[in-house]
């Protein structure tokens, strides 16, 4: 081959080469982006999926809250934070900041109906949690829920919650202590159901349950709208401001010293979930003793 031709063809062949190259380097790019997206997508809705369990797989009485839809996002978009979003993992574990249970047995009675309505609905009723990590004082609204109020009241007179594990904590998306099931695995409940109650409080806008409320789980699915009135003795106790339907009874609001008390037992961090599906606190959070007082 004449010189000048190999000089042409190895130039045809460098131009080959490098456009070659450059959709090569192109198509890994694109390949990269794909597997980012699928990857961001997959961490949204496992997020979503963990956000959903943290709440809204909240037992009361044997049923499953679904409310999952509040968190729920398209997907088929990209999440640029999906990075930066919450991990499904549970946070590390940190020193038990609290004491050990007292002695004494968890009641496991049960009642076939709602206790008759007896309470003052004009008067101020306060319930103390005793716990193992710190009292946690609570103010209820008898007039707003006084079905919600009166059967605590006629619970915590028989020691229902007495010895009783708060056996969820959540760090993601929505910040709550779930207490009040004598089994402690999510599923325990009195026997009976209350009504919902007081769910156009003032204090639930934009959707969120501020810090510092006091509200009841239940078996409400926000889908199908089927489940109100489901209430049983499970509630929750909000330590930071988290975004939930007003679908739970508002009841009570967490005094200065149970916030202090909520927050170490935040700080101590979530263990890992359980077959149940429960999140436990690191900490070890026992009611010791509950009352309820009528000022």
């Amino acid at each position: 081959m004449p010189g000048w031709q190999a000089s042409e063809a190895r130039e045809r062949y460098a131009v080959v080469t490098k456009d070659q190259r450059r959709r090569q380097l192109a198509r890994e790019k694109f390949e990269r982006q794909q597997q980012r997206r699928v990857q961001a997508r997959s961490r949204a809705r496992q997020r979503n999926i963990v956000i959903a369990s943290a709440l809204a797989v909240i037992l009361a009485g044997g049923g499953i809250v679904w409310a999952a839809a509040p968190w729920e996002k398209d997907d088929t978009k990209d999440n640029a934070s999906a990075d930066a979003s919450p991990s499904a993992a549970p946070t590390s574990k940190a020193p038990d900041p609290c004491e050990k249970p007292a002695e004494g047995a968890v009641k496991t009675a049960t009642y076939k109906k709602e206790p008759a309505l007896a309470i003052d609905e004009s008067a101020d009723y306060t319930m103390k949690l005793e716990t193992t990590c710190g009292d946690i004082g609570i103010d209820l609204k008898a007039k707003a829920a006084p079905h919600t109020v009166n059967s605590f009241d006629f619970l915590v007179g028989k020691g229902y919650l007495d010895h009783t594990k708060c056996h969820r904590l959540t760090d993601q998306g929505i910040f709550v202590l779930q207490c009040g099931d004598p089994k402690g695995d999510g599923t325990g409940g009195p026997g009976y159901t209350i009504p919902d109650e007081n769910l156009k409080d003032p204090v639930l806008k934009g959707d969120v349950y501020p810090a510092g409320t006091v509200a009841m789980a239940n078996q409400y699915n926000a889908q199908a709208k089927q489940g109100r009135d489901t209430g049983g003795s499970q509630f929750f106790l909000v330590y930071q401001d988290s975004p939930l339907p007003p679908d739970y009874t508002p009841f009570g609001t967490i005094d200065e010293a149970g916030m202090k008390t909520l927050k170490k037992i935040a700080d101590a961090g979530v263990g890992p979930m359980e077959p149940s599906q429960n999140t436990p606190p690191n900490a070890t959070v026992v009611i010791n003793k509950a009352t309820v007082t009528k000022k």
